[in-house]
Formats: structure tokens, sequence, C-alpha cells
């Protein structure tokens, strides 16, 4: 039942450097807390380069930043060549400040970097601490191997300054999963504000059916934002040409961000191979996901979340570089027998990846390998926020009597 709350702000930033990941995350909190609770409205501040290309509830935007995009090293450099990066990270750092100055939130949600790309949030956390905002950073169930993220964060002094400004940490999955701060030294200030509220869980839009899907049954092979996906993608043809006995269809989405020399090369490449069809992007992932037979996937967070919420069989191809967030979630789940994983020096073999290939719609969902797997973060969340806002409410009303 959809609650009423009083003019609610809720600030989300995402700084979106290199996939969809962090931005589709963002939406999904914020359409589901819209469809909870009247009267609340969510600005996202996005980097993300096709923020726009994606549809919004009512009562959920977004402010674009200029972007920056992380290269294959892990370094950074400005979306526009002729930009220093130092001065979009200045632009950045202005427009989150003045969006917080303005849009006066009452929670805000930062994810997963706790101080922004570059420390860009740091300002404006200290400004809405002090105007007693609700600060809350949301970390993946998985960040990344210990030694790499502790290395990160102790360059940045990061862990304390989690303790100085965050009222609470949300991990987005369950804690018999993982913890995303395994293997560092996480002071009890820390700790004591973490909550693990569960997977995401992902629903279809009943907007009716997207312009991609096919008709019949098909495997469906994403690789996200589609970066780093091309060599996924090559490998997955290359098994189609090479066993002439693997016939089910494949619908393979090469994301947004794959460079568009690599995108044309794919497309005439798929164009000679009769079972499979090669698209370029679909805003509709979940409605792609949901009428799959089953998915082939670099195991991202949110095309997880998708698997489990639709309860695909799934073949996941990890990224192991620069991060190993992928390669750390697929073994975990695939100890769990949730899904079947090749690492991609594997897949690179056409006949090994054919015979996955042919066994995956064969295979059992996850929710066979592992029923207690729930996805609750949404409901948790959305429990969460209505407790922080409906003492908000009760506070201002008894300030109001007074």
């Amino acid at each position: 039942m959809m609650r009423r709350i009083e003019d609610a702000r809720i600030l989300m930033y995402s700084h979106d450097t290199f996939g969809l990941g962090h931005l589709r995350r963002c939406r999904t909190i914020a359409h589901s807390l819209v469809e909870d609770y009247r009267g609340l409205n969510i600005l996202i501040i996005s980097g993300a380069t096709i923020a726009g290309a994606f549809d919004y509830r009512a009562r959920v935007d977004f402010v674009k930043i200029p972007s920056v995009i992380k290269l294959r090293n892990g370094e950074y450099t400005s979306m526009d060549r002729h930009i220093d990066l130092h001065e979009t990270l200045k632009m950045r750092q202005s427009i989150i400040r003045h969006t917080a100055e303005t849009f006066q939130p009452d929670i805000f949600i930062v994810d997963k970097e706790p101080m922004g790309l570059g420390g860009e949030v740091e300002e404006t956390l200290a400004f809405l601490k002090k105007q007693g905002t609700t600060l809350v950073l949301g970390l993946r169930e998985v960040m990344d191997a210990p030694h790499l993220l502790d290395a990160e964060w102790k360059r940045n002094d990061v862990m304390r300054k989690i303790g100085q400004f965050y009222d609470s940490v949300w991990v987005y999955g369950p804690p018999d999963f993982y913890d995303p701060l395994v293997g560092l030294d996480v002071p009890s200030s820390v700790r004591s504000k973490m909550d693990f509220v569960g997977f995401l869980q992902r629903s279809t839009s009943p907007d009716g059916e997207p312009d991609h899907k096919p008709k019949g049954d098909y495997i469906l092979v994403t690789t996200g934002g589609g970066g780093d996906g091309s060599d996924l993608i090559h490998d997955v043809i290359d098994a189609y040409q090479e066993d002439p006995t693997l016939t089910h269809r494949a619908l393979i989405v090469l994301g947004p961000y794959m460079p568009a020399k690599q995108r044309h090369k794919l497309v005439r490449k798929g164009a000679k191979v009769p079972y499979v069809e090669v698209i370029e992007f679909d805003n509709r992932m979940e409605e792609l996901i949901a009428g799959a037979t089953a998915v082939v996937a670099m195991g991202g967070y949110n095309t997880y979340c998708e698997i489990l919420s639709f309860d695909k069989p799934a073949l996941i191809v990890p990224r192991v570089m620069p991060r190993e967030e992928q390669l750390i979630r697929a073994t975990r789940a695939s100890e769990l027998g949730l899904i079947d994983m090749l690492l991609p020096e594997e897949a690179k073999d056409p006949m090994r990846l054919a015979a996955a290939l042919k066994a995956l719609p064969m295979r059992d969902p996850p929710s066979k390998s592992a029923s207690g797997m729930t996805l609750e973060g949404l409901s948790n969340i959305s429990q969460i926020v209505g407790e922080w806002l409906g003492r908000r409410d009760s506070e201002h009303l008894s300030v109001v009597k007074g």
C-alpha cells in the first residue's frame, strides 16, 4: 500500500565512469521508493553519458554532470578530450554541491564511491551533514579484491571518512553471500553502521514488449555497458561458427559503451551466423532477460540481480581486470550452484564454449540450487526510508504543536 510522506526529498549520486551499473542501481531504488511513498521526490546526479536514454517514473529525475570515462588500465580521462580532467572534476564538484544546496534533500545516497570520484562529493557531504541530512553509502555486495580495495582506500583515508560522515552503510546483498569489506581493517564505528539489505529485485515494466525481443526461445548474451565486452561477444560468435550443432537462437546485446569500431565489426561478424542476432542497445534489459531461456553475461551486479530475479539459467564469463569484482561474484555464485562459470581464457576455446551454450538451456535455474537466496533489498530499503521519514514528520509535527 502506498504511504503518504509530506514533501520528502532524496538525492542520489552515481559517479558512472565505465558502465551502466551505478545509474541502473540508483534508478531501480528510486523507482521502488516513489512507488511506495507518495509525496517523495528523488533526484539522481549521474555522470552516465546516456542517462537520458532511460525512462524515469514520475517524481524521479536526474541531473547530468560532465562525463568522465575509465580506461582499461583503471585510469580516468574526460569524455571531452579538449577539457582537462582536473577542470572536469571541478565542474562536477560544483554542480553536485549546488544541486544539494538547492534541492535540500532529507536523505543523500552515495553509490559505491564513498567520497565520490576524485573526492568530488566530500565537500557536499560536509555541507549536508551540517544541515541534518541523513547520509547513506550504498555498496555492492562485492567491491573488489580485498588487497586492491584496501590499497585504494588507505591512499585516500576513506575508512576514517566513512566513519566521520555517513549515518548508514547499505550493502546491496545478503550477509551469507559476500562481505564487501572482507580482509579490510574495519573499525567498529563503520561496522556498526553496516546493514546488509539484500539483493535488489528487478521486475518488468507493464508497458508492453521491447522492440528487440525475438519471437520464440532465445539465449540472451549481454555484457552490460559493453565497454569491455567485445572479447566475450567474439567468443560466442566463434562458438556458433565452429560448432554447426549449436542451434539455440542467440540475441546478443552489445551495449552503448562499446567502441564504434568494435561494434561495427561484431555486427558484420554476427550477420554471417544464421542463429545469431546482434543489436547495439535496448534500455529495457529486464524484459529481454525475463523473456530469455537462459543468459550469458560477464556478471556485473545488475545483470546478476536480474538473473536471480527472473530465475534464469546463466553462464558467467567474468571480467578479471583491472577489478576482480565480477570474478569474485561469479566464483561465489558458482560455489553455491547458482550459475555456471567459464574464465575468459576457457571461453576462448570455441568448442568448450559451444558445449556450455548447448547445455545451458537445460540447466536448473538458480532457485533450484539456493531456495533461500531471496531478493529483499528494495523492500528492506523502503522500510528503512519509511521509518526515517516518518520520524522526521513526527519531529516536525511536535515542533509545530510546541
